[in-house]
């Protein structure tokens, strides 16, 4: 385990995988860490050798959890780019699962200096309306943030299931709320119009049986949606296989 402070006394840490350059960077999603999510498809074949960076956002896994921080989309990609540069990282294949792909749309659009190309993995591109009940960052941000905090955290836990909570419960319930608020509230312009202004290569991984919306507008953009068979979202675990060709090839645009 690594780290890296980005402010006095708060830490971004990582698990690395030495290698060749350009390094790639490993972000999770909303909840998650991005060893556990990632360590099975860093190893494939296809994607040995390569020097491998999974890193877990402030607030969640083996990062710091400040409470004093926003945890905004655009919090999220500046505090990365900080990390990054400290790190001695410049120009890095950006692998984003899910909130980490919307996180790396803006760190590309505000850092553009920090990205050589992108990974979205079944990422969020658009608002979305939080409700009651919901799984995941609608249901959420559903509570206000004192209710959150007091009694709808333990019902979050459960509705995840074993899995995901098994790294949820990792996360800062503070960084878990405003994470999830930022990414229903997005950003401005959205998450999917700053990707479709990008001047850096573009992958989009998405289950075969559930193609993002507006296929057209982003393959005009030149976003290469590269669908993945026999996966629901969590495609690097569902599919390692699929995800490791879909990553390699990657290569080719760089």
């Amino acid at each position: 385990m690594r780290a890296v402070e980005i402010r006095p006394g708060v830490n971004i840490r990582w698990v690395e995988v030495p290698g060749a350059s350009p390094a790639r960077v490993y972000l999770h999603g909303l909840g998650a860490s991005s060893a556990p999510y990632y360590a099975e498809a860093v190893a494939h074949p296809l994607l040995a050798g390569r020097r491998s960076l999974m890193l877990d956002l402030l607030g969640f896994g083996i990062s710091d959890r400040p409470a004093g921080f926003a945890y905004s989309l655009e919090g999220h990609a500046d505090a990365l780019a900080v990390a990054l540069a400290k790190i001695g990282l410049r120009r890095s294949e950006i692998v984003g699962h899910s909130m980490g792909g919307a996180v790396a749309i803006v760190l590309a659009a505000r850092h553009p200096e920090m990205v050589r190309s992108l990974v979205l993995v079944d990422p969020n591109l658009d608002p979305l309306e939080p409700y009651l009940g919901a799984l995941g960052s609608r249901g959420i941000a559903a509570y206000d943030e004192a209710e959150f905090l007091s009694s709808g955290y333990e019902q979050v836990l459960r509705d995840a299931g074993p899995e995901w909570a098994a790294t949820m419960r990792l996360a800062g319930r503070e960084a878990l709320y405003r994470s999830a608020v930022g990414l229903v509230r997005g950003t401005h312009p959205t998450m999917r119009k700053l990707l479709l202004e990008l001047e850096v290569p573009c992958v989009l991984l998405h289950p075969a049986d559930s193609p993002p919306a507006g296929v057209r507008e982003l393959t005009q953009a030149g976003v290469q949606l590269v669908p993945v068979p026999d996966t629901g979202h969590n495609i690097m675990i569902d599919n390692v296989d699929g995800f490791a060709r879909a990553v390699s090839q990657q290569r080719l645009l760089v």
